[in-house]
């Protein structure tokens, strides 16, 4: 076998004695045709004759045993079995057991066909993410269609001084085994070593007919272990209707004892801090600052973009964090580091603050799973200002505006560092503000548009327009509202695969007023169109703008049994006018029709003035979110986004032509309706 690298980020050795030793004898024995394989193979999928699990953890390391033996019938899992990446964090071994195939009944060694790199896990450092993490490459050559291959291994988690938290707690989700293998035999063991107890929560296990059981909490002793075993297995989750079923385990504790951990590690760097003294010159112009509102607004932008944010994997393994002096000094520093640093200099100038435990990746889990402290993975501020409570990442970038104005961080759940703590969840909001503000007019004579669009984006829009003016070409960004507005005036259905630049041929687009302390941007947009009118097969003429961003599809379309439809919407308000020199039908059904919609989650009005050569309308949508619809109540909250659906998110103008036979057709259809 060929070692490029001789390191110990890998090794080649026996199991250790918590781990079934498994004779060649018994692996042939094991892997067995069965009418149950044979099935599957017909159905032209692979099989896994087995596949034994084990998870050990112990006061000094955390460890993962697998054996599997699975078939290559299928090219693309030949592919993938040939060459595979393992990654291995500081202080991780990976331990390969047995490489192995059988091939027409015999056992084929395949350790010294396997070469062995270990790389730098690096990929991602120039964005400001540090680890030590190693990649191990495995290529194994000569694997064969219709080999069985036989993987034994191992990963082992050492824990070091800077794992203090892994040593005291654990955390373990378990999550039953993709639905594409049919298994025929399944084993998971978790073996618990620890002096302190474990709990174990069942959650979204199914009874016979689907319904999803209550959890199940239990707890093993050092030395104990819980067992799952099945044969001929296949998990029918529907992963996409479906939370597939998990057990989390972690060592048994509570909130307010795992608040009061951890909350010491932070006072003790607290007290460590004097602004003034590490930060003499940021105190100098924070005092320089008479207006609180500015002085808040100033110390945010600070630390999120004058001290660099790096992510060390390595050190967000504990809670630890750095201190401010030393994050001011290097002017870098993870999201502990700079959200301490922010609550250090929020101190200085009297403005209430705290420092909060998150996790946005898996936030809608956190309330199903046990206390523990290693659940979250990010770290923001809390801040309590003028009877208001706001959250700032202060890892964040491009950021602006007083604090009521600044980006908005959807999230439910959080762990405050103070003691005798509960898990909190962050109430629903209304903004005071519209994310959106936008005014359309388009007026048409002699066939020729002249089309204006104002729009002001405030809040999380306004960051998001601001990055994207930066960073895009300005071509590119023509395009874009070019490709909107040919489907905001209906040109898809009369001239598509018409080049859309031809039919916008000026369109100019600017920023005409950037207030970075309302944090709002305006954007004009302006394009003069020749065959303004939407022509239908028949020829009749319309003036359209329906625009399908206010028609919220993926509420409309959401379909799940096991997570509710998180509402994170923005507050919008559109101004349309259509005009025209031509006549128009003032009693057409779509043009006059108006909607008021109430309910707990939102708000909608659409309202509408007609006029002989034009229209006007005007919408106001204001949602309640940061929560989760209930299931019980989503189907009524999702008819009222099909009302909204329903014409009702832009308008329509008919032209009347001109001639005694077209006025006779118009009188004619008036009556059909």
């Amino acid at each position: 076998m060929e070692n490029t690298i001789e390191v110990e980020n890998y090794k080649i050795k026996q199991p250790e004695n918590w781990a079934p030793k498994i004779n060649d004898d018994q692996l042939i024995a094991y892997i067995k045709e069965s009418d149950f394989s044979n099935n599957q193979v017909d159905e032209g999928r692979d099989f896994c004759y087995f596949l034994d699990k084990i998870y050990y953890t112990s006061d000094t390391e955390n460890s993962e045993y697998a054996c599997v033996a699975y078939t290559l019938n299928e090219p693309s899992n030949l592919e993938s079995a040939s060459v595979k990446d393992i990654i291995v964090e500081e202080n991780e071994t990976y331990i390969i057991h047995r490489i192995s195939v059988v091939r027409e009944g015999v056992l084929v060694d395949k350790i010294p066909d396997t070469k062995i790199k270990v790389l730098d896990s690096e990929n991602q450092s120039e964005g400001g993410i540090l680890s030590s993490n190693k990649k191990v490459n495995i290529t194994i050559k000569d694997l064969r269609l219709y080999d069985v291959l036989i993987i034994e291994d191992s990963r082992v988690k050492v824990f070091s001084d800077r794992d203090f938290l892994r040593k005291e707690f654990l955390k373990y989700v378990y999550v039953t085994p993709s639905s594409y293998w049919a298994y025929g035999n399944y084993k998971f063991t978790f073996i618990n070593d620890r002096k302190d107890a474990i709990a174990y929560k069942k959650t979204f296990f199914r009874d016979e007919e689907g319904n999803v059981l209550e959890p199940e909490i239990s707890h093993l002793k050092k030395g104990e272990r819980f067992v799952i075993e099945k044969e001929n297995y296949i998990n029918f989750v529907d992963t996409n209707r479906e939370i597939a079923p998990f057990i989390d385990f972690a060592t048994d504790s509570n909130w307010k004892d795992l608040s009061n951990y951890i909350s010491p590690l932070y006072e003790d760097i607290y007290s460590k801090a004097s602004l003034v003294e590490f930060a003499p010159k940021l105190v100098e112009k924070l005092d320089a600052i008479a207006d609180l509102d500015e002085k808040l607004q100033f110390a945010i932008d600070y630390v999120q973009n004058h001290v660099y944010y790096i992510f060390n994997a390595d050190e967000m393994n504990g809670h630890k964090p750095q201190e401010p002096a030393v994050t001011y000094e290097n002017k870098q520093g993870d999201c502990k580091a700079k959200s301490v640093l922010l609550k250090v200099v929020l101190d200085y100038i009297k403005v209430d603050s705290s420092v909060v435990l998150v996790n946005f990746n898996s936030d809608h889990y956190i309330k199903y799973y046990l206390p523990s402290l290693l659940t979250f993975n990010h770290v923001i501020v809390k801040i309590n200002y003028k009877g208001k409570t706001y959250f700032v990442d202060a890892t964040a970038r491009d950021e602006f505006g007083l604090i009521e104005n600044r980006g908005f961080i959807y999230f439910k759940h959080y762990l405050e560092v103070k003691p005798n703590q509960d898990l909190q969840i962050k109430e629903p909001y209304r903004f005071d503000y519209y994310g959106i503000n936008e005014k359309a007019d388009f007026d048409v004579v002699n066939n020729v548009g002249q089309l204006r669009l104002v729009s002001s984006y405030k809040g999380n829009r306004a960051n998001y327009m601001r990055k994207y003016f930066k960073n895009t070409n300005k071509r590119e960004i023509i395009d874009s509202w070019n490709n909107f507005l040919f489907y905001t005036l209906n040109y898809a259905n009369d001239r598509n695969g018409t080049d859309i630049r031809t039919i916008f041929k000026d369109a100019v687009i600017e920023v005409i007023s950037d207030d970075k302390k309302l944090n709002e941007v305006t954007i004009q947009y302006k394009s003069t169109i020749e065959n303004a009118y939407f022509k239908d097969a028949d020829n009749n003429r319309f003036l359209m703008f329906f625009d399908r961003n206010m028609v919220k599809n993926n509420a409309r379309d959401f379909i799940h049994n096991d997570v509710p439809f998180w509402h994170n919407f923005d507050n919008e308000k559109y101004e349309i006018n259509l005009t025209t020199d031509q006549k128009i039908d003032v009693q057409e059904k779509y043009t006059i029709q108006e909607s008021t919609i109430k309910n707990p989650y939102f708000d909608f009005t659409s309202r509408k003035k007609v006029s002989k050569n034009g229209a006007s309308m005007y919408i106001d949508y204001k949602p309640l979110v940061n929560l989760e619809i209930p299931q019980d109540e989503f189907e009524e909250f999702r008819n009222a986004h099909h009302e909204i659906a329903d014409s009702n998110y832009g308008i329509g103008i008919d032209i009347i032509e001109q001639g005694l036979l077209n006025m006779l057709k118009y009188s004619f259809k008036k009556r059909l309706k």
